[in-house]
């Protein structure tokens, strides 16, 4: 009965499951009807139109890509066929809807002790947690590690929310929202890389961002002029003829142009409901402030996740064809939201960092996407949601946080011996203690520029 109640909201999809629940916290917190519905409504419209811009970029620049690869004549046996193909495969699970209550109840308990201050409402990518727990079962064969590291991985995603959620609100200016999305935690690899760049002349005070490339190079710097010049790059990188290399190049500039002009509608939806919960929560809990946990496409109206992103396509092929070890052909990932979106965060939205973080951790998305290939093929074939040809492998090169992911699957086969992965995961931990610390400092400064400023 739970896993058919939870099936039948699921398949509402974001863009109507978020306004409902938006809606009913509204009332929760005292909001006038009138007022919760048209800001939950204002959501549901800002959802679907950055899914129908995602969806009209990734259609353009995934054929060029496609291209590319098939003008090399190089045989990549694993197909990387994004984040859908691995929700069905998820979704198929048959303890996935097991994963729901312990999300929900992690998150209250947390809420309860004032362990952290971000309340999931994105329920959707409930799924990123089942995707772990499949994986560490694959790998482990156990399923209680299965839902011990999916737990642990919702108790991560709350604590990262809290350490940048001021951070986030610098980036997009919509108040009381963080992000508890799993890619962030692609950040633990990205930030002590980004640190390092510190120490290289002339890239410490580098400070690019859409706003600042304006000003130096003028017209070149607008989000239409960009993403013409980047969408004609690529094109020639595929060989395209005349006509389809100007179509993409302004298939690129019509999606740069729409992404900050969707990305209004977040503001126009989320400051209401922001602000009563806010007033809401002073009266209850004087001293603590609350915030709301939704998916990364409020990020999406920011340019330098895009101009990053595409920039980056040639790079990801290029080295997948030159990559020793590497079986990924990139397709369905080939635009990397699962790197930029940390990466506009730990960089502070400089697009100089972010293309250099890229380019340098581009081989950790495909070399662990194609370790994972076999696990999810063969999950694929058995839950049959997805129809895969004799002696081919699929795969998502994106992985949204693919080190966590596979270090947590090595550690959790220490049941079945295997210390090195073991020793691999206590590595990782400690990486992560400084990086929660460095993003804890910079929270601290994130908050006193913002008092400051007000």
């Amino acid at each position: 009965m739970l896993k058919s109640i939870i099936n039948y909201i699921l398949d509402l999809g974001p863009a109507v499951f978020l306004p409902a629940l938006m809606i009913i916290i509204g009332l929760i917190i005292r909001m006038k009807f009138r007022k919760a519905f048209t800001s939950a409504l204002t959501l549901g419209v800002a959802f679907l139109g950055m899914s129908v811009v995602l969806d009209f970029m990734f259609s353009a620049i995934g054929p060029a890509s496609e291209a590319f690869v098939k003008n090399t004549g190089l045989q990549l046996k694993a197909i990387d066929l994004g984040w859908t193909p691995l929700a069905a495969i998820a979704w198929a699970w048959p303890y996935a809807f097991l994963i729901f209550p312990i999300q929900i109840a992690i998150n209250l308990i947390m809420l309860a002790f004032g362990w952290t201050n971000c309340l999931n409402v994105d329920m959707w990518n409930v799924w990123n947690k089942i995707l772990t727990a499949v994986l560490v079962a694959g790998v482990t064969g156990s399923l209680p590690a299965a839902f011990i590291v999916a737990g642990i991985q919702v108790i991560f995603e709350l604590k990262n929310a809290d350490i940048t959620q001021k951070q986030v609100y610098q980036i997009t200016r919509i108040p009381g929202i963080a992000l508890p999305h799993s890619m962030s935690m692609f950040a633990v690899v990205l930030a002590p890389l980004n640190r390092l760049l510190d120490f290289i002349p002339g890239l410490k005070n580098a400070d690019v961002d859409a706003a600042k490339l304006k000003e130096k190079i003028g017209i070149f710097g607008e989000n239409h002029v960009m993403g013409f010049i980047i969408g004609i790059l690529i094109a020639l990188f595929a060989k395209y003829d005349f006509k389809q290399t100007l179509t993409l190049g302004v298939q690129a500039a019509t999606a740069l142009t729409l992404f900050p002009m969707v990305a209004k509608l977040f503001m126009q939806a989320l400051a209401p409901i922001s602000d009563a919960a806010g007033e809401f929560m002073k009266k209850r809990f004087p001293g603590r402030e609350f915030y709301i946990g939704l998916d990364w496409p409020f990020l999406a109206g920011q340019p330098e996740l895009w101009v990053a992103a595409i920039i980056l396509v040639p790079f990801i092929l290029l080295m997948a064809v030159i990559l020793p070890g590497n079986a990924v052909l990139p397709f369905g990932g080939i635009i990397n939201i699962c790197f930029v979106v940390p990466a506009l965060i730990v960089t502070g939205k400089n697009l100089v960092r972010m293309v250099i973080l890229g380019v340098i951790t581009t081989p950790v998305f495909l070399y662990i996407a194609t370790t994972f290939a076999p696990i999810i093929t063969d999950l694929g074939k058995k839950v049959g949601t997805v129809e895969i040809p004799a002696n081919q492998l699929i795969t998502w090169n994106g992985m949204e946080m693919p080190v966590f992911r596979w270090v947590f699957s090595q550690g959790a086969d220490i049941i079945n011996g295997n210390f090195l992965g073991f020793a691999i995961l206590v590595g990782w931990l400690a990486i992560y203690v400084w990086y929660y610390k460095h993003m804890k400092k910079r929270e601290e400064i994130a908050e006193k520029e913002l008092s400051a400023n007000a």
